[in-house]
């Protein structure tokens, strides 16, 4: 694993005195926050108190820590930002590591680039009687997956050959056989990120981290504090492990082991992956009525009485009227947070990978479950693999069977892409409005896309009115047309120029 801090926010006039090989002032990004604290209760001019932060790091140090602590205005800490490389962690390390929805992530993709076979070999896992068949297991992960690479290259070509340019569109088929080959690698395959962090936020992170049973997410937290305590230490002050973030949840497994309350693992074959189990009742109501109070001097209530009176027709119209200049790009109206739907899902970890990416949305995930089965992309199916799949599967079940046994928790790193978890996802209208335009896109990965498709027709159920425009990019201007009967102003993404 290597960290690197890549880059923070500095004032300007530090980047004139770089450039103008002056005397330098010391490189933090904790005289912004400084400044910035002092706006609200002094009445010089910004750039005034940033000359007074830039002079006196050791007093703007003080000041932080005063402010943001002891007086509690936390939202100080988010004026420093941090860029941080974030090499050879696991895809198990990654699902902890993108868990902070206020912190920006950009991560390899196994969808789009070749993969050969590095790994993480878990520190628990090192030196026990495990460490040898874990990594024939991933050996032989890894080996099934450069085998169905290839077959499925083959496939995916013969498959689109009186369709595409061969060798223009290479590309393109190479990644449609990566993003189904993946299925087979394990958590424990090795990944890069680039990501963009606030102080607060990174100060949560890395306290969580020092209480984390996994020792590669207490490495990680140590490596991200290390990179930043001499630059900015005013505004990471917390970031030791706490019993809070260490024993809540296990504590209340315990309890709940005690207490007979937990339910026997079963089976979920039969389980419907995707189910609407809560939303807001008069979903479309709450949401007209929101867009009437913007516009209209009258309270609430009132709103609220004048939409029930409306029938569907008008509800429509006013629907209508609300979104009649809405492009391909732009979000739905605040006033759609309003309703609330609430999920359970039973996804695999190649869709959760892409799934907790919608950082707004409220998700809790349990462990992943072989007790849940495997998702199999229909194209192994038809190249004829899927007995070889399933076979592999068996054997890295075996071993994490063993491995949980005697170190709780370890065995998750051995499970593949293919292995699911149970999912709680709370969105609100505006947000599913996102994902659908992101994820029921023909560019998205099939995995997502049903999911998402499934999700947004229940949300079509309980909200018909204002769910009308839920449709992926592509698929928009169509959708567009068939409610407003024209084309919006723009039907495709411009090219660039």
């Amino acid at each position: 694993m290597k960290v690197l801090l890549a880059g923070y926010n500095i004032d300007t006039q530090v980047m004139k005195e770089l450039t103008g090989k002056r005397k330098l002032t010391t490189l933090t990004p904790e005289t912004i926050s400084a400044a910035y604290a002092r706006i609200s209760r002094s009445r010089k001019a910004v750039d005034a108190l940033r000359t007074e932060a830039r002079q006196e790091i050791s007093q703007s140090r003080k000041s932080n820590r005063r402010i943001i602590f002891e007086m509690g205005h936390h939202s100080v800490a988010e004026h420093a930002v941090f860029n941080f490389d974030v090499i050879g962690i696991s895809r198990r390390a990654v699902e902890e590591f993108e868990n902070y929805r206020l912190c920006s992530y950009t991560e390899k993709s196994q969808r789009y680039v070749t993969l050969h076979g590095d790994y993480v070999v878990p520190e628990e896992i090192k030196d026990t009687p495990f460490d040898s068949a874990f990594q024939d297991i991933i050996y032989l992960q890894n080996r099934r997956y450069e085998e169905l690479f290839l077959e499925l290259m083959q496939y995916t070509i013969e498959k689109y050959a009186d369709r595409i340019d061969i060798k223009k569109d290479a590309r393109l088929l190479e990644n449609l056989a990566k993003e189904d080959a993946r299925y087979i690698l394990s958590q424990a395959t090795q990944t890069q990120i680039g990501t963009t962090i606030n102080a607060r936020n990174l100060e949560l992170m890395i306290r969580r981290f020092a209480s984390h049973r996994l020792d590669e997410i207490r490495a990680l937290g140590g490596h991200l504090y290390r990179a930043v305590e001499k630059i900015a230490p005013s505004v990471i002050l917390f970031h030791r492990a706490n019993d809070y973030d260490r024993r809540t949840y296990l504590e209340l497994a315990k309890y709940l082991r005690g207490t007979g309350e937990t339910e026997k693992r079963r089976n979920g074959d039969n389980e419907t992956n995707v189910e609407l189990v809560d939303y807001t009742a008069n979903a479309d109501e709450r949401i007209l009525a929101a867009i009437l109070y913007r516009v209209k001097r009258a309270p609430y209530d009132r709103c609220l009485k004048a939409v029930k009176k409306m029938d569907l027709r008008s509800r429509l119209d006013l629907f209508r009227k609300a979104c009649q200049y809405m492009e391909l790009y732009d979000v739905a109206l605040r006033e759609f947070e309003y309703a609330d739907l609430t999920f359970s899902l039973i996804v695999s970890a190649a869709c959760f990978g892409q799934l907790k990416r919608h950082r707004l949305a409220t998700i809790i995930s349990q462990e992943y479950d072989p007790e849940l089965g495997i998702t199999i992309p229909e194209s192994i199916r038809t190249i004829g693999k899927a007995r070889l799949f399933q076979a592999t599967i068996r054997k890295t079940e075996e071993l994490y069977a063993r491995i949980e046994k005697k170190l709780p928790g370890i065995g998750s790193y051995i499970l593949t892409n293919a292995h699911r978890k149970r999912v709680l996802m709370k969105v609100n209208l505006r947000e599913l409005y996102h994902i659908s335009r992101l994820r029921e896109d023909h560019t998205a990965q099939w995995d997502i896309r049903f999911l998402t498709k499934k999700m947004c027709r229940l949300a079509r159920e309980v909200a018909p009115v204002t769910t009308q425009l839920l449709a992926g990019k592509t698929d928009y201007p169509d959708v567009y047309r068939g409610f407003y009967g024209r084309d919006p102003k723009i039907t495709k993404v411009p090219e660039i120029k």
